[in-house]
């Protein structure tokens, strides 16, 4: 019997200030249970969670799903350092999480994408 994969939600509202963005990220576990909530101080933060690099991040996971961060950097055709302060920042949201893996005497870190959906909603 096929395993039936959770749905995994990450949402992020925009709701606009007067003169300013004001954002809340909550993600979603099991069963739609808000887990955490955070705060965006500045939308700036929210560019750098959404840009295209953390986007073909993203994509490549869930596509081609590399066993460590610089197999991930190879594929991606990235520097190792720029692409693992990525991954940091998209764990930090909950987007991804870390799996360590063995080989021989050389412990890795695989990526591995944690989300399965990311809604943005903006409110006027």
């Amino acid at each position: 019997m096929a395993d039936k994969q959770e749905d995994r939600s990450r949402k992020i509202d925009i709701r606009l200030g007067p003169g300013t963005f004001s954002s809340l990220f909550r993600h979603f576990g099991v069963g739609g249970k808000e887990e955490k909530s955070l705060n965006f101080s500045d939308i700036s933060m929210l560019r750098q969670l959404l840009s295209n690099e953390k986007a073909r991040i993203l994509y490549t996971l869930q596509h081609k799903k590399p066993s460590s961060i610089y197999e991930l950097a190879k594929l991606l055709e990235r520097d190792f350092k720029s692409v693992r302060m990525d991954l940091e920042l998209l764990k930090q949201f909950g987007f991804i999480r870390f799996q360590s893996e063995s080989k021989g005497k050389r412990r890795m870190l695989k990526p591995i994408l944690n989300i399965t959906k990311l809604d943005l909603s903006i409110h006027f």
